[in-house]
């Protein structure tokens, strides 16, 4: 299957440094309770997509089900939720989806097609990091830069691995989405 040109290439030779500040604080705001672990999440998401939970359409969609049947009430959300500055890659939300009649099996497909097509870097990580650092250190962000630089450090030493949201995101916000790439959204979110 061809890449589709999802990968993020910036760190090349004069390429521009995608600007996370605005997304980030967006999302410090929507998730005023977000840590430091929720935001490397995001930052991961955005780079390299939902590949470290690639798995066959029929794992896929029972996956969604289950979460489907057990996720419950949570907070307001769009239903298409960017995660990267370019917007290429973004979160839909299972809650208004599945509000709007959307189709589980769709959803499934275009979360397995995203794992599959995208191939972002995690030498990227690194780069973008400096981004929440500088911002927790201004102060804009709902942690301090101390806590970012080592959470940044110890991912590093690890080799990027991808996480789990905090406990304290997961009990006040019960996050649930996919990771999708733009590319496979046609055709599949409901009109509103």
């Amino acid at each position: 299957m061809a890449t589709l040109g999802l990968a993020l290439g910036f760190g090349a030779a004069g390429a521009a440094e995608p600007d996370f500040a605005p997304l980030l604080k967006e999302q410090a705001r929507r998730y005023p309770d977000l840590k430091v672990q929720d935001c490397y999440k995001l930052v991961f998401q955005a780079l390299l997509g939902s590949e470290h939970a690639a798995v066959d359409e029929d794992q896929a969609r029972r996956w969604l089900e289950l979460e489907v049947a057990g996720m419950g009430p949570g907070p307001a959300e769009p239903l298409v939720d960017p995660i990267s500055p370019d917007g290429r890659m973004v979160r839909v939300h299972l809650r208004p989806f599945v509000g709007r009649h959307g189709d589980l099996e769709k959803l499934a497909k275009a979360f397995v097609q995203t794992a599959r097509a995208f191939h972002g870097s995690k030498k990227n990580l690194s780069v973008a990091w400096s981004q929440v650092v500088q911002l927790a250190a201004r102060g804009e962000l709902p942690f301090a830069a101390a806590d970012a630089e080592r959470f940044g450090s110890a991912r590093a030493a690890e080799g990027y691995p991808a996480v789990h949201h905090s406990q304290e995101f997961n009990e006040r916000y019960r996050p649930a989405y996919r990771v999708i790439a733009r590319d496979f959204l046609p055709g599949l979110v409901p009109a509103q």
